[in-house]
Protein backbone atom coordinates (compact mmCIF):
# COMPACT_ATOMS: atom_id res chain seq x y z
CA UNK A 1 0.00 0.00 0.00
CA UNK A 2 1.40 3.87 -0.61
CA UNK A 3 1.80 6.08 1.50
CA UNK A 4 -0.09 9.43 1.31
CA UNK A 5 1.61 12.27 0.38
CA UNK A 6 0.21 15.24 0.83
CA UNK A 7 -0.19 17.80 -1.75
CA UNK A 8 1.76 20.69 -0.81
CA UNK A 9 4.63 18.15 0.15
CA UNK A 10 5.39 16.93 -3.46
CA UNK A 11 4.95 20.73 -4.85
CA UNK A 12 7.68 21.69 -2.54
CA UNK A 13 9.85 18.45 -2.95
CA UNK A 14 9.06 20.01 -7.18
CA UNK A 15 9.87 23.32 -6.27
CA UNK A 16 13.24 22.46 -4.78
CA UNK A 17 14.01 20.45 -7.77
CA UNK A 18 13.53 23.14 -9.98
CA UNK A 19 15.75 25.03 -7.91
CA UNK A 20 18.56 22.96 -8.22
CA UNK A 21 18.10 22.57 -11.67
CA UNK A 22 19.71 25.23 -13.04
CA UNK A 23 22.81 24.79 -10.90
CA UNK A 24 23.27 20.93 -11.65
CA UNK A 25 22.63 21.71 -15.28
CA UNK A 26 25.44 24.49 -15.50
CA UNK A 27 28.33 22.31 -13.40
CA UNK A 28 27.56 18.97 -15.50
CA UNK A 29 27.78 21.35 -18.86
CA UNK A 30 30.95 23.00 -17.58
CA UNK A 31 32.43 20.01 -16.73
CA UNK A 32 31.65 18.04 -20.15
CA UNK A 33 33.37 21.42 -21.90
CA UNK A 34 36.36 20.85 -20.03
CA UNK A 35 36.34 17.33 -21.25
CA UNK A 36 36.10 18.05 -24.72
CA UNK A 37 38.63 20.98 -24.84
CA UNK A 38 41.26 23.03 -22.01
CA UNK A 39 38.64 26.03 -20.96
CA UNK A 40 35.22 26.33 -20.34
CA UNK A 41 34.04 30.32 -21.13
CA UNK A 42 30.87 32.26 -20.47
CA UNK A 43 30.31 32.23 -24.21
CA UNK A 44 30.61 28.54 -24.63
CA UNK A 45 27.36 28.10 -21.82
CA UNK A 46 25.67 30.74 -23.87
CA UNK A 47 26.24 28.62 -26.81
CA UNK A 48 24.99 25.35 -25.15
CA UNK A 49 21.56 26.66 -23.36
CA UNK A 50 20.59 29.31 -26.31
CA UNK A 51 20.56 31.95 -23.50
CA UNK A 52 22.78 35.26 -23.69
CA UNK A 53 25.74 36.30 -22.55
CA UNK A 54 24.14 38.22 -19.64
CA UNK A 55 22.00 35.29 -18.54
CA UNK A 56 25.26 33.01 -18.36
CA UNK A 57 27.02 35.79 -16.26
CA UNK A 58 24.10 36.03 -13.91
CA UNK A 59 23.83 32.14 -13.70
CA UNK A 60 27.79 32.07 -12.81
CA UNK A 61 27.76 34.13 -10.50
CA UNK A 62 25.27 32.62 -8.52
CA UNK A 63 26.64 29.34 -8.48
CA UNK A 64 29.94 30.93 -7.57
CA UNK A 65 28.81 32.57 -4.60
CA UNK A 66 27.41 28.95 -4.19
CA UNK A 67 30.85 27.88 -4.11
CA UNK A 68 30.37 25.42 -7.22
CA UNK A 69 31.84 27.39 -9.91
CA UNK A 70 35.39 29.70 -10.00
CA UNK A 71 35.11 32.30 -12.31
CA UNK A 72 36.78 36.24 -12.76
CA UNK A 73 36.47 38.36 -14.92
CA UNK A 74 37.72 37.79 -18.93
CA UNK A 75 38.87 34.14 -17.33
CA UNK A 76 37.58 30.85 -18.04
CA UNK A 77 34.86 29.16 -15.81
CA UNK A 78 36.47 26.17 -13.93
CA UNK A 79 34.53 24.00 -11.27
CA UNK A 80 34.89 24.00 -7.82
CA UNK A 81 35.44 20.32 -5.75
CA UNK A 82 32.20 20.97 -4.63
CA UNK A 83 31.52 21.70 -8.22
CA UNK A 84 33.09 18.40 -9.45
CA UNK A 85 31.30 16.09 -6.88
CA UNK A 86 27.79 17.32 -8.26
CA UNK A 87 29.00 17.38 -11.93
CA UNK A 88 29.95 13.83 -11.58
CA UNK A 89 26.49 13.19 -9.36
CA UNK A 90 24.46 14.45 -12.22
CA UNK A 91 26.22 12.41 -14.80
CA UNK A 92 25.96 9.12 -13.14
CA UNK A 93 21.95 10.04 -12.55
CA UNK A 94 21.37 10.86 -15.94
CA UNK A 95 23.25 7.76 -17.41
CA UNK A 96 20.90 5.71 -15.07
CA UNK A 97 17.55 7.27 -16.10
CA UNK A 98 19.30 7.06 -19.80
CA UNK A 99 20.25 3.17 -19.60
CA UNK A 100 16.84 2.64 -17.72
CA UNK A 101 14.78 4.84 -20.61
CA UNK A 102 16.48 2.31 -23.05
CA UNK A 103 16.03 -0.73 -21.16
CA UNK A 104 12.12 -0.12 -21.39
CA UNK A 105 11.93 0.40 -25.23
CA UNK A 106 12.50 4.32 -25.84
CA UNK A 107 15.03 5.10 -28.78
CA UNK A 108 17.96 7.01 -28.01
CA UNK A 109 17.33 9.98 -29.55
CA UNK A 110 13.65 10.10 -27.24
CA UNK A 111 15.70 8.69 -23.68
CA UNK A 112 18.79 11.66 -24.41
CA UNK A 113 16.08 14.22 -24.67
CA UNK A 114 13.56 12.85 -21.48
CA UNK A 115 16.71 12.00 -19.26
CA UNK A 116 17.96 15.28 -19.45
CA UNK A 117 14.09 16.24 -17.59
CA UNK A 118 13.34 13.46 -15.18
CA UNK A 119 16.76 13.14 -13.87
CA UNK A 120 16.47 16.36 -11.85
CA UNK A 121 12.47 15.10 -10.85
CA UNK A 122 13.88 11.40 -9.69
CA UNK A 123 14.07 10.35 -6.18
CA UNK A 124 17.10 8.37 -4.91
CA UNK A 125 14.51 5.86 -4.58
CA UNK A 126 13.53 5.44 -7.50
CA UNK A 127 16.83 5.92 -9.12
CA UNK A 128 18.07 2.97 -7.41
CA UNK A 129 15.07 0.95 -9.14
CA UNK A 130 15.55 2.54 -12.40
CA UNK A 131 19.51 1.50 -12.12
CA UNK A 132 18.36 -2.24 -10.82
CA UNK A 133 15.83 -2.28 -13.69
CA UNK A 134 18.14 -1.18 -16.35
CA UNK A 135 21.02 -3.46 -15.26
CA UNK A 136 19.16 -6.41 -14.81
CA UNK A 137 17.79 -6.06 -18.92
CA UNK A 138 21.44 -5.44 -19.85
CA UNK A 139 22.09 -8.88 -18.03
CA UNK A 140 19.58 -10.38 -19.77
CA UNK A 141 20.64 -9.27 -23.36
CA UNK A 142 22.36 -12.21 -25.20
Amino acid sequence: MTQAISSSESHRRTRLDHAAETAEDYVEAVADILDRRETCRVTDLAERFAVSHVTVHRIVERLKNEGLIAAEPYKPVTLTPNGRRLAAKCRKRHEIVYRFLLAIGVNEQTAAIDAEGIEHHVSPTTLQRFAAFASQIDADKP
